[in-house]
């Protein structure tokens, strides 16, 4: 810190000199992210309520309004209008939530939690902090979770089952009926992490594209995370927690007095929450609606297949599996990825790798340019191999 302070003018050259060396998405050469630069109404709208904060509702009744307005926008979305939750930071928080409900719903001495070896690192996390017993399961042929092994796998001891609507590998998505009935059978917690795929899923039915069924229609869910910071064109934080009810998070409830609005039931992790993400998530909602986000999700659609066909005609690659949403996997024929990312990399290219294959996720900043752009380097990197 310095003695005295720098002027805005030298303060932004300053800053603008430092963030030279960060990647832009508007670059298109990031390929590797689920995350997309924030729509420019969410940017306004976020910036404007930055005092907001949703810890302390009484102090900001409108806001803390909105936010279940949000709520009930996305179990509308997920088939379920009258769902509970918040907006919280993103999937990892999301996710932790879910697990710590079913932990304290289920009340084991030693309890465990059942989910696939492609189960975000967050369920990691969370069964970490939380002192529970990950047991990992493999995957089908369509890398999927392995149903029969899921059976196996439960015990006295199982609190809760997690499944997948969109993997962070390859974007996969888990039978979801299937553990329903499971769970139901059971009498075990499932929770679905749809992170990604809560903004992807949903529009395709109406765009005439297959797509997997995953949320409240099933009975045996129990909570679903939904993030809008990825493909909801949100700014960062804006993750979403859904419960099939209110009274499935009395076990996490705790009262805090002293606020300054009063007295308040709390069931987030965090007590300070951001009303501002709140808000942006419901003004994009307000403002895109449904055939907005079908609009993008048809766009992203379409270059996934321009690129997974791109793939399929370059010698020496191919695909892992025919892409269900805008996540494509690419493995190498001929030699190690390990090789290829790291030449990719060098043109440029942010891209995602995996220990057998390289992930391309097509958000919406990206541009067939840009697609086409990748796919020269591809080939011109695999013909040297």
């Amino acid at each position: 810190m310095y003695e005295k302070g720098l002027s805005k003018n030298v303060l932004f050259q300053k800053l603008k000199t430092k963030l030279q060396q960060d990647s832009t998405y508007r670059s298109g050469k990031i390929l590797g992210s689920m995350c997309t630069e924030p729509h420019s109404l969410a940017k306004q709208v976020y910036t404007e309520c930055l005092e907001k904060n949703l810890g302390d509702p009484y102090l900001f009744p409108a806001t803390a309004e909105l936010e279940q307005e949000v709520i009930q926008m996305f179990g509308s979305l997920l088939c379920n209008p009258n769902a509970h939750g918040q907006v919280v930071s993103g999937g990892t928080e999301a996710n932790i939530l879910a697990l710590w409900t079913a932990r304290n719903l289920a009340k084991r001495k030693t309890p465990e939690v059942i989910a696939s070896v492609s189960s975000h690192f967050s369920i990691d996390k969370a069964a970490d902090l939380l002192g529970l017993k990950l047991v990992k399961i493999g995957l089908s042929s369509q890398f999927q979770v392995d149903i029969k092994a899921v059976e196996e796998a439960i015990s006295a001891n199982t609190v809760a089952i997690i499944g997948n609507a969109g993997t962070t590998d390859l974007g996969a998505v888990d039978p979801i009926c299937e553990l329903s009935e499971i769970a139901l059978a059971n009498d075990i917690y499932l929770h679905v992490d749809a992170a990604f795929g809560g903004f992807v899923l949903p529009f395709l039915k109406n765009l005439r594209i297959k797509a997997p069924a995953f949320d409240f229609r099933f009975s045996g869910v129990h909570s679903i995370t939904i993030d809008p910071h990825k493909m909801g064109f949100a700014p960062i934080p804006a993750g979403g927690i859904l419960f099939r009810e209110s009274s499935i998070v009395k076990p996490i409830c705790m009262k805090v007095s002293y606020l300054a609005g009063g007295e308040t039931n709390l069931t987030t992790l965090v007590g300070t929450r951001s009303g501002a993400s709140a808000i942006a998530v419901w003004a994009l909602l307000m403002h895109l609606g449904r055939s907005g986000y079908e609009a993008v999700v048809k766009r992203c659609m379409k270059l996934t297949w321009m690129l997974a066909e791109g793939v399929q005609q370059i010698d020496g690659v191919s695909l892992v599996t025919q892409p269900i949403i805008n996540i494509v996997g690419i493995k190498s024929d001929v030699t190690d990825v390990q090789f290829i990312t790291k030449e990719l990399r060098k043109k440029g290219w942010a891209i995602s790798l995996f220990p057998h294959h390289i992930r391309i996720v097509v958000m919406p900043h990206t541009k067939p340019s840009h697609i086409k752009a990748f796919l020269d380097d591809l080939r011109e990197i695999t013909k040297s191999c």
